[in-house]
């Protein structure tokens, strides 16, 4: 088959190819696609800079299957560092080898070089998106991944006339990468993003931005599939369109039952799929995103611009001098209607989407998530109280070994890491109330890893913390795996009241989960993907600091239940993985320029 670059091929070819394809038989197919990245400038908000991107474009290229399709992208590194690339919410069924996080299933891939990455699509339908997942590479190196239902079937509601893809990012005026690095060296805070952007563009109300703000035209009438991705770095995001409603259809690659609202809430990480009707007045209306924060209310410095596009209906008439605002955008810090959004979303669980919530649970683990400190002689460091800022699960801060996970497990390799991840936390204490013990604030650093057997099935609850006066969202994402979203709820979890709250009859599914500010959330999921997955909040500042772990399901016995063998052309381990939250035994010049020599 011809190897193509998607970029040049219009949207509207393949949203009438795929819909045309939905009565004929069912047949999945093989795609290529050649990913060149290379430095690139781009101008934004008065400035230029150079960043790396994927074929030339911010965002990247659009893949498009079917339901049940393979993919094989090539990706060609002209940069001048190493990094991989991950196939956010593609479930890879025995494939860790083309998952793509750094240092967990595979090596970077270093300038000069390739790898192609085959990505196996199975029960994933609708819209999920790819990325970098290797330093914060993922801020200039992302895209959308649209999956139209398999032939022969339709979509659980009305096939749309159109759609449109909206990804959402974060904007920076600096070489991100190599700031966090030093933060994480220093054990500073890391960089706010100065904008956010949609479709690349931060929108009428920045500097510099007008003439490029991405305007969307729609025909009166007809009804439109918007997807929508958010690709920022640390933020929730909140969106709404001035004079419309959409109804939310579908999240993280499953379909939900459809529910109408006047703005969504996203988490960084995951994709929705909405339907919006074009049946308003015709005229300018913005589309607006901007942050949700839940941190403390007197944290302050976050990114607070207003991102926006235009939606422009075609036709004659008189245009007013300005969009139309929505002014049912909620505001920065507006808890309950996140809250709200969040109770609406429900599985369809009927015949043609049905759910497998597991019943027979044979591995329960309680999980703190939990920003922590690392103790600086003489508090001679740039975090909080002269310390490294850092971060844990369960108190263990992750450590990326020297080679990668999968690698080890695959080979047998020993002293790459341990397979004691614990199922509870060290301490059991009062997790969100003010000023917990000071022992809990500092973790344990370590490679620490979960072990499951194949087939069980796992329930896991998700516990936020007050650890250093510094609960918020906690967006946690899995590789390889979606689960079900049983239950949530406010405080410490309670192991005997709030099970009785748990929804098991059409919880929602998904790949990744915001853990509430000062509370918990429980999720199921049935261990049947062999294979190393990595587990970690999408709040790039907490995966940097070690809020993540590796999950390594063992094989089930058969050669369609085990791990496939690893492909030819896997990246070598040619750079030793630095371990940024480490003491340094000096704090000189020359160590300094030792971390940085691969830079």
């Amino acid at each position: 088959m011809m190897r193509k670059i998607q970029t040049a091929v219009p949207v509207m070819v393949f949203f009438l190819a795929a819909a045309s394809l939905l009565h004929s038989p069912a047949q999945a197919a093989v795609h290529h696609y050649d990913f060149v990245l290379k430095e690139k400038n781009f101008t934004r908000l008065c400035s230029t800079k150079s960043m790396l991107v994927v074929n030339e474009s911010f965002p990247g290229p659009v893949i498009r299957v079917q339901k049940g399709d393979t993919v094989f992208i090539n990706v060609h590194n002209q940069g001048d560092y190493g990094f991989t690339i991950h196939w956010h919410g593609v479930k890879q069924p025995r494939n860790s080898w083309s998952d793509g996080p750094e240092y967990v299933t595979q090596c970077p891939i270093q300038p000069g070089t390739n790898f192609t990455y085959e990505v196996i699509f199975s029960k994933e339908e609708g819209t999920l998106w790819w990325h970098a997942h290797s330093d914060w590479s993922r801020s200039s190196i992302h895209g959308a991944i649209v999956i139209y239902p398999v032939n022969g079937t339709n979509y659980p509601f009305p096939t749309p006339d159109d759609e449109q893809i909206f990804v959402l990012g974060s904007w920076y005026n600096i070489n991100v990468n190599a700031v966090v690095d030093e933060d994480i060296v220093t054990g500073a805070d890391t960089p706010r993003s100065i904008s956010y952007v949609i479709n690349g563009e931060p929108g009428d109300f920045s500097n510099c931005s007008k003439e490029s703000t991405f305007r969307w035209v729609v025909d009166y009438g007809k009804t439109y599939m918007v997807r929508l991705v958010n690709a920022a770095m640390n933020a929730e995001l909140y969106l709404a369109i001035a004079g419309h409603d959409v109804t939310v259809v579908g999240m993280d690659g499953n379909y939900v039952k459809p529910f109408v609202t006047g703005y969504i809430m996203i988490s960084p990480g995951q994709t929705m799929d909405v339907l919006l009707t074009a049946n308003q007045t015709l005229g300018h209306y913005y589309i607006v995103a901007h942050q949700y924060d839940t941190a403390r209310a007197d944290v302050t410095d976050y990114d607070q611009t207003n991102a926006s596009a235009i939606l422009m209906y075609s036709g004659n008439y008189t245009v007013v001098d300005a969009p139309a605002y929505p002014s049912q955008l909620p505001g920065y810090e507006d808890l309950p209607a996140a809250d709200v959004f969040l109770s609406s979303l429900r599985s369809l669980a009927n015949e043609e989407h049905p759910i497998d919530v597991p019943m027979n649970i044979t591995k329960r683990m309680y999980v703190t998530v939990s920003m922590n400190q690392i103790l600086c002689p003489n508090a001679s460091c740039e975090g909080i109280n002269g310390n490294r800022l850092a971060s844990s699960m369960n108190n263990i801060s992750f450590n990326n070994p020297d080679i990668d996970i999968l690698q080890a497990y695959y080979n047998n390799i020993t002293g790459i890491y341990t397979p004691d991840f614990p199922d509870w936390p060290p301490a059991m204490f009062n997790f969100t109330e003010d000023d917990p013990p000071f022992n809990v604030t500092v973790p344990v650093q370590a490679t620490k890893v979960m072990m499951l057997d194949y087939n069980e099935e796992v329930e896991i609850t998700f516990q936020g913390t007050e650890t250093l006066n510094a609960s918020e969202n906690h967006p946690m994402h899995v590789h390889g795996y979606s689960f079900y979203v049983i239950g949530s709820g406010v405080g410490d979890f309670d192991n005997e009241t709030d099970p009785e709250s748990y929804n098991l009859v059409d919880p929602v599914e998904l790949t990744t989960v915001g853990v509430p500010k000062l509370g918990w959330v429980t999720i199921r999921f049935r261990a049947s993907n062999p294979g190393v997955w990595l587990w970690h909040c999408h709040l790039d500042r907490h995966l940097s600091w070690g809020m993540d772990t590796v999950m390594i399901v063992k094989d089930g016995g058969t050669p369609e239940t085990s791990l496939r063998s690893p492909p030819p052309g896997m990246p070598k381990c040619k750079v030793p993985y630095q371990n940024w939250l480490r003491s340094f035994d000096e704090d000189s010049d020359a160590e300094f320029a030792r971390v940085f020599r691969q830079r």
